[in-house]
C-alpha cells in the first residue's frame, strides 16, 4: 500500500489484518510488554499514559517510546522520537475491533508529520517489516494465547552471496525444497526440532521458513537469512510456550549457537533469552 499524505504534513503507512482471539487477548499481545514477547521481540511497556516502551533487538539494536494512547482493549499508541537519527518522531497507533467468532481486525498506523519525502523509504520499511511478525502473531493467537512464553535469537555472518549462503542453511536442514503443510523434522547433525512448515520467503533480499512446532516443544520458529551492506545473516527466532519454555529456550540457545559456528567464520551472536513468564488473557 503507498504511503499516504495530507495538506497538514502527515505522512503514513496503515495495515490491517484479521486476526484469531478476544479483544482482550488481541490487546494483552499488542499493548503489553509479555505479549510482544510472545511473538514480537523482547518488549517492555509502563502500562499508561506516558509510560515508557522499549523494544530490544539484541546486536540489531532497539528503540524506546512513550505511550500516548492507552484505552483498553480497543486502542493503544505511542511516539518514537528517536528511532532513526534525524528523522522527525513516528507515532504509531494499534486500533482493536472485534469481529464475530473470537476474531478482531488488529488496524496499525505508522505517522511521520513532515511535508519532506526524505523518510519515506523508512516508513515503507515499517510496512513491508511487519507481515511476516503478524504470521507469528496469528499462529501465537490460534494455537498458544494464554501460555508462558520464552523466546531467543541465534544470528550469524555468513561467507559468500546470500543465495549461497541460504543454500547451505537449507541443505544442512534438509528444507531445500520446503513446502507450507510439509512436516518436518531436523536431521542428524542439528539440534531437535519438528514442526509443519506454515509459511515460505523468497525475496531479493530476505528468504525465510516458518514452522510450527511440536518439538522440542510447543513452539514457532522462524528461519531467514537477510543481505545488508554486502553482507548476509542467518538468524532463527525460537518462541516456545508452556509450562518448561525457559528451560527449553535456554537449551535451544546453545544448540542452534553451536551449529550456526560451523556455518560461520564470523563470532555467532546468541540473544539472550526472555520470557514472560505469565498466562495472557484466552
Amino acid at each position: 500500500m503507498p504511503i499516504k499524505k495530507d495538506d497538514a504534513g502527515k505522512r503514513w503507512v496503515e495495515m490491517e489484518i484479521l486476526v484469531p482471539g478476544t479483544p482482550e487477548a488481541v490487546w494483552h499481545a499488542m499493548a503489553t510488554g509479555p505479549g510482544n514477547t510472545a511473538w514480537f521481540t523482547k518488549t517492555e511497556i509502563e502500562e499508561q499514559v506516558g509510560g515508557v516502551l522499549k523494544f530490544d533487538f539484541g546486536p540489531d539494536g532497539g528503540s524506546t517510546g512513550e505511550v500516548t494512547a492507552w484505552e483498553p482493549p480497543v486502542r493503544f499508541g505511542y511516539v518514537e522520537r528517536e528511532w532513526c537519527e534525524g528523522a522527525p518522531p513516528v507515532a504509531t497507533e494499534i486500533i482493536i475491533t472485534s469481529r464475530s467468532g473470537d476474531q478482531c481486525v488488529m488496524r496499525m498506523v505508522h505517522s511521520l508529520f513532515t511535508s519532506s519525502d526524505e523518510w519515506d523509504d523508512q516508513l515503507e520499511g515499517f510496512e513491508s517489516g511487519w507481515p511476516g511478525f503478524f504470521v507469528v502473531l496469528r499462529l501465537y493467537l490460534e494455537h498458544f494465547a494464554g501460555l508462558p512464553t520464552a523466546s531467543t535469537r541465534v544470528a550469524a555472518t555468513l561467507d559468500g552471496s546470500h543465495d549461497d549462503a541460504w543454500a547451505r542453511i537449507t541443505s544442512a536442514l534438509g528444507l531445500t525444497d520446503a513446502s507450507i503443510g510439509q512436516a518436518w523434522s531436523a536431521p542428524s547433525g542439528a539440534p531437535p526440532l519438528a514442526g509443519t512448515i506454515e509459511q515460505v520467503q523468497q525475496e531479493k533480499f530476505a528468504r525465510g521458513l516458518l514452522l510450527r512446532l511440536e518439538q522440542p516443544s510447543r513452539g514457532i520458529a522462524s528461519l531467514g537469512s537477510y543481505s545488508y551492506g554486502g553482507m548476509t545473516r542467518g538468524i532463527i527466532s525460537l518462541y516456545f510456550y508452556g509450562e518448561h519454555s525457559a528451560v527449553t529456550a535456554e537449551a535451544a540457545q546453545r544448540a542452534w549457537s553451536a551449529w550456526f559456528s560451523q556455518l560461520s567464520s564470523a563470532p555467532v551472536t546468541p540473544i539472550n533469552v526472555c520470557g514472560t513468564g505469565d498466562k495472557a488473557p484466552g
